[in-house]
């Protein structure tokens, strides 16, 4: 089968790799669709966390079932998506019912091999029922969780207002499921093509400009002078990170989808002053992600409005570099196999 690989840094190899075999409690599947993720673009850049080389990326998946041992409920054709987290069920998190977090968790695409090739092997606890959505959005809702669980982490409220720093796929993600919640959203980023975005795509009515000068009397005037009593970022930004205490309301919460390598820097008496509740927000669990294929099928968020940008899967190496360019538009590539 053909299989893409990230060798090193800044370098793609295509290959010829076996097909993977059904093992006990495994699932393989025929991949139709590869989403390009942050996670992707920053372990091709070099400045991805936790990660080795040479590696398969590719963690934003979907396909048709084509072989399946030790579950019942799912039918070799169908289409499919997968929780990508491979967490081992054991220990302390997982016992909290925080198999997000696990111990020893094994990401796909980031630990271990990912999808970027034409069959992929996973556990069958893992599979997701399709549930007639596209393989296009089902390819999405892993992206989606992610922002959907960090909403859930913040356990926003109807009516309060939610700051979602940075306005890529997470982020943009983010803000959707904030608005489902209840929350009236902010978006805030540097590129103001993203912010007329979230304006005409989604819906957004207050966007700022990250690098406005007055970025704080802007959220001031917005919340009627309270301040955001939520703020999620979705940066990975160090920068974005550490400013951000001055955006929250006294008794605020303050979340991290985005994770960055530096350390976090605040000063202790804003931060404090507020009662500030910090939180980091890892991954997403199966009531996230089972909240987001019922929020697409229900057409309260439709992720295909994401898609930029459209590649074969043989095309993925000599257009990857180009996704890195933020003149390039880029909001999600999506790469297709077969068909």
């Amino acid at each position: 089968m053909k299989t893409l690989t990230c060798t090193t840094p800044g370098t793609f190899e295509y290959s010829e790799t076996e097909k993977p075999e059904l093992q006990k409690d495994q699932a393989i599947i025929k991949i139709k669709r590869i989403g390009i993720c942050g996670t992707d673009l920053h372990a091709f850049e070099g400045t991805q966390p936790f990660f080795n080389y040479p590696r398969i990326l590719g963690h934003e998946l979907s396909g048709e079932l084509v072989a399946i041992d030790g579950r019942t409920d799912f039918e070799i054709g169908e289409a499919v998506t997968f929780i990508p987290y491979f967490n081992c069920g054991e220990c302390i998190a997982c016992r909290m019912h925080k198999p997000n977090c696990c111990v020893k968790m094994q990401v796909c695409g980031v630990h271990v091999d990912g999808g970027m090739r034409e069959y992929l092997s996973v556990p069958s606890r893992t599979l997701l029922h399709g549930e007639g959505l596209s393989y296009d959005e089902l390819a999405l809702v892993e992206p989606l969780a992610i922002g959907a669980h960090g909403v859930r982490r913040a356990e926003v409220q109807p009516g309060e207002f939610v700051l979602v720093i940075g306005a890529g796929p997470i982020g943009l993600g983010t803000m959707e499921f904030a608005r489902i919640a209840g929350g009236q959203v902010i978006a805030l980023d540097i590129n103001n093509d993203r912010l007329n975005f979230c304006k005409e795509k989604l819906g957004v009515a207050h966007t700022i400009n990250a690098l406005s000068p007055d970025v704080t009397e802007q959220l001031s005037q917005i919340t009627n002078g309270d301040m955001p009593t939520v703020v999620i970022d979705a940066t990975g930004n160090q920068k974005a990170i550490n400013n951000a205490i001055h955006y929250m309301a006294h008794g605020a919460r303050f979340v991290l989808i985005g994770l960055q390598k530096g350390d976090l820097i605040f000063n202790h008496p804003e931060f404090h002053k507020r009662e500030s509740t910090l939180m980091s927000s890892r991954n997403a669990t199966i009531v996230d992600f089972e909240h987001v294929i019922q929020s697409m099928k229900a057409g309260l968020v439709k992720p295909t409005t994401y898609i930029t940008h459209q590649v074969n899967f043989e095309e993925i190496k000599d257009n990857f570099e180009s996704w890195l360019d933020p003149k390039n538009g880029v909001i999600k590539a999506m790469a297709k196999i077969g068909e």
